[in-house]
């Protein structure tokens, strides 16, 4: 049977096939002319920007860091260049532990090089590059650079570094900088700051660096350069500078400061000098110290282990952070008190009987039958306890407590320094809120109030407080806020800026009644507690001795310095000021754990005094012994408390007050 084509319908078919693609190819072309004219017309300036960003890079110029330098312009602070090995993650083409062995065999790379690099990879970003070698000679500069072809994501780059030179002496002032971690990018990215810390991989983390961190860094500059496709700079298209950080010039004395950190040896403690008519700190001792130049590149595992883990605690800021009973040296401020409020007069005296009783229980003095009749200005020279237990009882807590804080005692200070602790200046307040969980424990007792009066008990200050307290009384009321850094300086137009440039406020005292307790203190250097350390000083200085528990001792147990573990013994304290007449320096300082005050630390200010009024610099260490002239409580035996948790707030203290 024949079958026949239907042509029609075949051309039918044949048109719309060819119609269906006509309109296929239309659409296609359709799309890809929209797609041009989206990208050569309505795209055209974006994408030309991101061709011109291919071929043109914005390349930062990190600022140099302002320097740091002491009131007479020794560098305490600087920067120079060095070549750094790098290696950024991502680019890497081979292991990077193949890499670090490759490099090994043309630059020098320790066991601490490698844990550095590690722990610094460890808070970098992938894309980020990470030094593992700083510091390179010329010699291996040279060497890798004949080999770097080999090592893609490893290059050489010239970077500013920070030194100083002084190594550990006043490193608790200037502190260190170190590299940025994640936490600190993740607060500059989110913060105004953000551009002006591109390319800085360096950032201030204690001491000055890191409170004057937005002087000291200056302001990010700018290079647009013309590259290569493989990212390689040609040619500078325009260039705008960086401007350098700000100069710090500081109040501190290096060389004072060195006498000083000589001067405590191996004892652990805290000294504060000022300047008291600007509040210039002129010399600020912690020790002991450590070297803030191992940080700078990353400090290694071991060092922080030993730095880290030491009893002698040589990272912690003492004279900010350290907080001590005052002992002895906050009778004057007693005494002032006592003057300022009416409630003793110069030549107004008690009999000492070698104690003082309140409500049945007994403070001893640590003379045998007391010593007979005190004046205020014996209580002074000569320490007397039972004049100032009694003196505390008359006025009251809170009438010591409202007399003292504006000379500084439990405030903080203001000092251009960060994490300064506030110290305890009790009050009947304070104890409740400090017990708020302790009912029994909550109400101010009388015996509270007697240990306050000889600067024990709750009693806690740092020493910084206790030197501006000091520079506060010796300015007669006039106070000036305490301060590291004088002068900023601008490094570019040399302007200068003083940072504290007038008084804060004046404490309404009476001249005459600051006079009683300045003679009193110059007759402690002169014939009291002081004398033997003090002995042909060639100018008159007023001082006062004091002695601090550092614990409290167990019930029937009598302090003994030879049968104590050597951190348990009493903290030994000096204050002072000189010339008396007109005090151009103020200081406080804490001897930790060394006994009596005018044996171990009147000593250490002594020291001081003689180089920064005379020049005079130590001949060698002061042997002199001295008389335990200071009264002491007796133990808790002796009490007849009621109970042992009742003994602190009713008897006056857990251990016998220590002797100065």
């Amino acid at each position: 049977m024949t079958e026949f084509k239907n042509n029609d319908r075949e051309i039918h078919l044949f048109r719309l096939r060819v119609g269906a693609l006509f309109a296929l190819v239309f659409l296609c072309f359709s799309l890809l002319v929209a797609r041009v004219v989206w990208l050569q017309v309505i795209k055209h300036n974006d994408y030309a920007a991101l061709a011109e960003g291919n071929r043109i890079a914005i390349v930062p110029i990190v600022p140099n860091r302002g320097l740091i330098v002491d009131r007479n312009g020794v560098v305490l602070a600087r920067n120079y260049s060095a070549y750094t090995l790098e290696i950024t993650p991502s680019k890497l083409r081979a292991t990077l532990d193949s890499v670090i062995d490759e490099l090994a065999t043309l630059v020098e790379i320790g066991p601490k090089d490698r844990k550095r690099f590690k722990t610094l990879l460890a808070e970098s970003k992938n894309f980020e590059s990470v030094p593992l070698r700083t510091r390179l000679t010329d010699d291996e500069v040279a060497r890798f650079t004949a080999q770097r072809f080999r090592f893609p994501g490893v290059d050489v780059q010239a970077r500013l570094f920070r030194q100083y030179p002084m190594g550990e002496s006043a490193a608790h002032v200037i502190g260190y900088i170190g590299r940025i971690n994640q936490n600190e990018a993740r607060i500059l990215e989110d913060g105004p700051d953000a551009t002006n810390y591109s390319g800085t991989d360096h950032i201030g983390k204690e001491g000055l660096e890191k409170s004057y961190e937005r002087y000291l860094h200056g302001q990010t500059g700018y290079e647009k350069v013309i590259k290569t496709a493989g990212g390689r700079a040609v040619s500078t298209m325009s260039r705008t500078e960086a401007i350098p950080g700000n100069n710090l010039i500081l109040s501190i004395d290096i060389e004072l400061q060195k006498i000083v950190e000589e001067a405590f040896g191996e004892y652990r403690g805290a000294l504060v000098a000022i300047d008291p008519a600007t509040g210039d700190i002129l010399a600020y001792v912690s020790a002991p110290g450590y070297d803030p130049n191992l940080f700078v590149d990353g400090i290694d595992s071991q060092s922080w282990a030993e730095l880290n883990n030491s009893l002698d605690r040589p990272l912690m800021n003492r004279p900010l952070q350290g907080t001590y009973p005052p002992g002895s040296t906050f009778k004057p401020f007693m005494a002032l008190a006592a003057l300022e409020l009416g409630k003793r007069s110069p030549n107004q005296a008690i009999h000492d009987p070698g104690y003082f009783t309140l409500g049945g229980y007994k403070w001893m003095d640590d003379k045998p039958g007391g010593h007979g009749t005190v004046g205020m200005f014996e209580s002074i020279v000569f320490s007397c306890n039972t004049y100032y237990y009694q003196l505390a009882n008359d006025m009251g807590i809170d009438a010591i407590h409202d007399f003292m804080k504006p000379f500084g005692f439990g405030q903080k200070t203001g000092i251009d320094l960060e994490n300064e602790k506030t110290g305890v200046l009790p009050s009947k307040e304070w104890k409740r809120q400090r017990f708020a969980r302790n009912k029994l424990a909550q109400a101010w007792q009388g015996g509270d109030t007697v240990n306050i009066g000889i600067g024990q008990g709750f009693n806690s200050y740092t020493v910084l407080q206790l030197a501006h307290a000091v520079a506060n009384l010796s300015n007669n009321g006039v106070v000036m806020k305490p301060h590291l850094v004088k002068i900023i300086e601008d490094a570019a137009t040399k302007k200068r800026t003083l940072t504290v440039p007038t008084e804060s406020m004046r404490i309404a005292l009476k001249q005459e009644n600051i006079d009683v307790i300045k003679r009193a203190m110059i007759g402690v250097a002169e014939q009291g507690t002081g004398r033997l350390a003090f002995a042909n000083a060639g100018y008159t200085s007023g001082g006062k001795t004091g002695t601090s528990q550092a614990v409290g001792l167990k019930r029937g147990e009598k302090y003994n310095a030879k049968n104590m573990a050597e951190r348990l013994r009493d903290n030994s304290l000096y204050v002072a000021f000189a010339p008396a007449d007109k005090p151009r320096i103020a200081l406080a300082l804490v001897v930790e754990n060394a006994g009596f005050g005018a044996a171990i630390a009147a000593p250490i200010a002594r020291k001081t005094l003689d180089y920064y009024l005379l020049g005079k610099r130590p001949a060698g260490k002061n042997d002199a012994k001295v008389p335990k002239e200071d009264a002491v409580l007796v133990p808790l035996e002796e009490m007849k408390t009621d109970t042992a948790e009742e003994a602190p707030f009713k008897a006056g203290g857990e251990t016998p007050a220590p002797k100065d």
